[in-house]
């Protein structure tokens, strides 16, 4: 006898349609569920930007201090050291200053000349203005003077030559100030001899006045003074060495 099985009712069918559908749900859920989840746990990636390291180099610049240096030693105070009169010492200083007389090089022979701004400040107080009497009367007498002492040489200056310059230390003497119209002391020394030879002759002349300033002899006068005229005049001019001095004077 053949069997028949009994076909679900319409109610079973349907649970079992919406069985089906919760499935595909769950289903759908679980893998929506394990792609978020794999993407949440995907490490990020993170970039840092690291700035270039900046040095700031600090230079230190170091600036020597400032010298103050002067050709002028008429500006800078006095002081009472004598200066050396051996014959080395006063050959070694006046010898360019007979150089300067056989070749007629009055700017060279001013170079041994006493400075202008020591005899302003010697002076100033004690004459009417040091500053014209240095110009128009020392400076212009040794001019003068430079131009007879080169004449004194003869007709070929150039042709003289110098054998000694002579000076008696002991005539060196220490003037104070107050002493012949000055402010300051200082050491005086007269009478210093340039001995030279032309065409084999001995001859001389002198140095009528050296003074000091911080311990170097300058001339103040090198014909003598005073004098009755404004010329210029040669100090002891002698046949063959002489005598230097003589002493005294300021």
């Amino acid at each position: 006898m053949a069997q028949h099985r009994a076909r679900p009712s319409a109610r079973v069918r349907r649970r079992r349609s919406a069985a089906v559908v919760l499935v595909l749900v769950l289903v759908i859920s679980l893998a929506t569920w394990a792609t978020v989840s794999h993407t949440s746990g995907t490490a990020a990636t993170s970039t840092t930007t690291t700035l270039p390291a900046t040095t700031t180099s600090t230079s230190t610049t170091t600036t020597p201090p400032v010298t103050t240096t002067t050709s002028d030693q008429g500006v800078l105070p006095q002081t009472a050291t004598q200066p050396d009169s051996s014959p080395s010492a006063v050959t070694a200083r006046f010898s360019p200053l007979f150089t300067a007389i056989r070749r007629g090089d009055t700017e060279a022979a001013m170079s041994v000349f006493f400075p202008r701004s020591a005899y302003v400040g010697m002076k100033t107080g004690r004459i009417t203005s040091p500053s014209s009497d240095y110009a128009d009367r020392l400076v212009a007498f040794y001019r003068l003077d430079l131009e007879a002492y080169r004449a004194e040489l003869g007709a070929q200056p150039r042709l003289a030559t110098l054998v000694a310059v002579n000076a008696n230390p002991g005539y060196a003497q220490y003037i104070p100030a107050g002493v012949c119209e000055n402010n300051v002391g200082y050491w005086h020394l007269p009478g210093v001899r340039f001995v030279y030879r032309v065409s084999g002759v001995e001859n001389s002349f002198a140095i009528a006045s050296l003074i000091s300033w911080r311990g170097v002899w300058y001339v103040v006068h090198l014909g003598p003074n005073p004098r009755s005229e404004n010329v210029g005049l040669v100090d002891q001019p002698s046949l063959g060495p002489g005598v230097p001095g003589p002493a005294g004077g300021c």
